[in-house]
């Protein structure tokens, strides 16, 4: 085998270390995966929208907290749509492909 197909090794799930929390199944999907960041999102924006409502009515007064939670929301966004893109892409890439 040559070196250019050698399998890396050493590296381990790319979860743990974002969030130094331990993975405990390896047999993880990569639809778990993006349910689990589609949920954050949502969450993300349910939390803004409480925050930016709390804010009109004036139980919150710290405009900082505020701001910071639509600009997540906003980026999780952003992202999402991008992710999303580059899916259908690769779908049509492959729908293009010739048997």
């Amino acid at each position: 085998m040559s070196d250019v197909f050698k399998p890396i090794t050493g590296i381990t799930n790319n979860q743990s270390l974002l969030t130094n929390k331990p993975v405990q199944n390896n047999n993880v999907q990569f639809t778990d995966y993006l349910n689990q960041a589609i949920n954050e999102v949502v969450d993300d924006v349910k939390v803004a929208k409480e925050l930016s409502d709390k804010l009109a009515t004036g139980e919150v007064k710290d405009l900082h907290q505020v701001t910071i939670a639509m600009e997540k929301a906003e980026l999780g966004l952003q992202l999402t749509v991008q992710v999303r893109n580059k899916i259908i892409e690769a779908y049509q890439e492959v729908m293009r492909m010739q048997l």
